[in-house]
């Protein structure tokens, strides 16, 4: 629909207004801009509304925000969910919670990451920050608040990135030569020291590591279908390509079947292969827990159970990088290497037997 009319300068408000209908409706935009500028922004915000339809713009920020955390809470998890609402409520809302959507600019959002930055958050912080407000202002789209495509929004080039550590060499030996750990002041037996080892040697994430149920492991093959996020929920995994296959090796069957036999010995019955004394998959607070006092005991540099993912890959950075993606779960696009390789669906059985001869080497 096309107007027919232009916005005229109300003295005694000092601003531009322009009339306009549609399906009997009719709207009043302004702009307080003075001059020919101003003349131009009423016309295009009355345009916008007759072209596309723009249903309720005065609708504030905070308000959207709040309908898009409901929508976030029935189509997914509350570990994903959780975190848009904590970068609504400490990032977005308190500088443009009160502004309405239809008048919301592109660079009023590149405000709001350029303030994270500027309070010295990392780099993956400012990313997710910027996913969060594209999945927004998508979301109010597609409500018919805006027509707005955020589509230049920018991570400042030098934002801090969060430096990661692995275990080198000497930690690993120590690490598959040592069962024991801390325990009230004696020295005992780490009832997890296989699930480290194992962690190790695959580059599982966490709650693929806690997930994993003996039922997954057939014919020498891990079949992962399941992770369990820090908030103790099952899922299917972080994404997609999370749902994958490998080979065990000689180090792995040999780590599997050693936790089979402390499990035994334990007499703990579970389903799942890493589990707690009660037979429960491992939380990620326990787990947490276990492992730092692991390292502590055997003076092993501070490294945290995600880092173990990133010592694998680390491990085995000369694999070609299309095995790689496969055996830890990343799509095409992902860096692997820039992401998570450090100083220090192909074809599985060769993949398996370089990881064994890589880990072969560190270890002997």
């Amino acid at each position: 629909m096309k107007r027919t009319n232009t916005a005229k300068w109300i003295e005694s408000r000092g601003r531009w207004q322009i009339n306009v209908q549609r399906d009997g409706i009719r709207k009043t935009f302004t702009s307080s801009t003075p001059g020919r500028a101003g003349q131009l922004e009423a016309n295009r915000k009355a345009d916008r509304w007759l072209d596309d339809g723009i249903a309720d713009g005065k609708i504030k920020v905070r308000q959207a925000s709040e309908q898009y955390v409901e929508h976030l809470k029935i189509t997914t998890s509350k570990s994903n969910w959780i975190k848009y609402e904590s970068a609504f409520r400490n990032h977005i809302n308190p500088y443009i919670g009160s502004v309405r959507v239809e008048n919301l600019t592109e660079q009023q959002l590149q405000n709001v990451i350029d303030r994270a930055y500027g309070k010295g958050f990392a780099k993956k912080t400012l990313s997710n920050l910027r996913s969060c407000l594209v999945a927004f202002v998508k979301f109010c789209r597609k409500n018919k608040y805006t027509t707005l495509f955020p589509e230049s929004l920018t991570i400042p080039r030098d934002a801090r990135v969060c430096e990661k550590h692995i275990l080198q060499p000497e930690n690993l030996k120590i690490l598959f030569s040592n069962n024991t750990t801390l325990y009230r002041g004696k020295e005992k037996p780490d009832i997890f020291i296989y699930a480290y080892r194992f962690h190790v040697l695959t580059g599982l994430r966490p709650g693929e590591l806690a997930g994993l149920k003996w039922e997954d492991i057939r014919d020498g093959t891990v079949y992962l279908r399941r992770s369990i996020n820090v908030l103790g929920e099952v899922t299917t995994g972080k994404n997609q390509n999370a749902r994958r296959n490998f080979l065990l090796n000689i180090y792995t069957s040999a780590i599997l079947e050693e936790q089979k036999k402390l499990l035994k010995d334990l007499d703990i019955d579970s389903e799942y292969v890493f589990c707690d004394k009660w037979g429960e998959p491992i939380s990620n607070d326990l787990y947490n827990k276990h492992w730092k006092r692991y390292c502590e005991f055997h003076n092993i540099p501070p490294v945290t159970p995600y880092e173990l993912r990133h010592t694998f890959v680390s491990a085995v950075k000369t694999l070609p990088e299309g095995y790689l993606k496969g055996l830890v779960g990343h799509s095409k696009d992902m860096d692997t290497y820039g992401v998570y390789s450090h100083e220090m669906d192909g074809d599985m059985k060769e993949t398996a037997a370089m990881v064994q001869d890589i880990f072969k080497r560190i270890l002997a």
